[in-house]
């Protein structure tokens, strides 16, 4: 073999191996799987918001990034509500005709656990990745979702009311690693119910004050606030431009 073949062919081999090398630094990942832990809040006739009874939950998470702006997360999620009427002024008789508005009921408590699946849209304010830097990416970015859930409440002595769900929210996200993310997220959740918040008890906050209601008018609410942790999956090799 001539010393020009020789040449050429050690040539050939660098290009291969830099070509490979380029698109392998271009490597990117369309999806995120993991899970995050937190707390779940009620909001409802018996008050309630993000600091009064928080109850403990737990969510598993599959994400499907489209690009560095818009994902879309499915998420599982297990948490438990409580709460009181204490302060409250609840009605033993919403439809009695006195000036008060009828007896004042006693004290009632609930505490019941909710199970929720669903998706969100999420729109990212910065496009969100690691490397590729003549695209702008950064390795954090606040985010702001909405999407549909059904979500079940279950226990606490009362039957199980099921309801459609929209939730609403921002997070935060940060790529510790090139396929690790950590995050906050919260969100409020409007419900197609006004039985989150039953308990074993004669008098009910299903509709307390006898007010006429709509799909979402006078129904009850709870807020997820919660840590997450996800892993990078589902590589995919980009076109080397070079």
């Amino acid at each position: 073999m001539t010393a020009r073949r020789l040449h050429i062919l050690l040539t050939a081999v660098l290009l291969s191996i830099s070509a490979k090398a380029q698109v392998g630094d271009l490597l990117d990942y369309q999806q995120e799987i993991g899970g995050g832990l937190g707390i779940s809040s009620y909001i409802g006739d018996a008050g309630g918001g993000l600091t009064k009874n928080p109850g403990f939950m737990g969510t598993l998470i599959w994400r499907r990034n489209y690009n560095p702006r818009m994902s879309v997360k499915t998420n599982l999620a297990f948490g438990h509500i409580s709460g009181d009427s204490k302060g409250i002024f609840i009605p033993e008789n919403p439809l009695s005709q006195t000036p008060e508005g009828g007896t004042r009921a006693h004290t009632i408590r609930f505490s019941r656990q909710l199970l929720d699946l669903g998706a969100q849209f999420e729109f990212n304010f910065l496009g969100y990745g690691i490397g590729a830097a003549y695209k702008g990416v950064k390795r954090w970015t606040p985010y702001l979702l909405g999407g549909a859930e059904i979500t079940l409440a279950m226990g606490g002595g009362a039957p199980t009311a099921g309801a459609f769900t929209i939730p609403l929210g921002a997070g935060f996200r940060y790529k510790i690693k090139p396929r690790l993310n950590i995050g906050l997220e919260w969100s409020i959740n409007f419900t197609t119910t006004d039985r989150l918040d039953d308990a074993n008890d004669p008098t009910h906050l299903r509709d307390p004050y006898g007010v006429e209601s709509g799909t979402f008018k006078n129904k009850d609410c709870y807020m997820k606030t919660f840590i997450f942790l996800t892993y990078d999956i589902a590589p995919k090799y980009r076109k080397c431009n070079n």
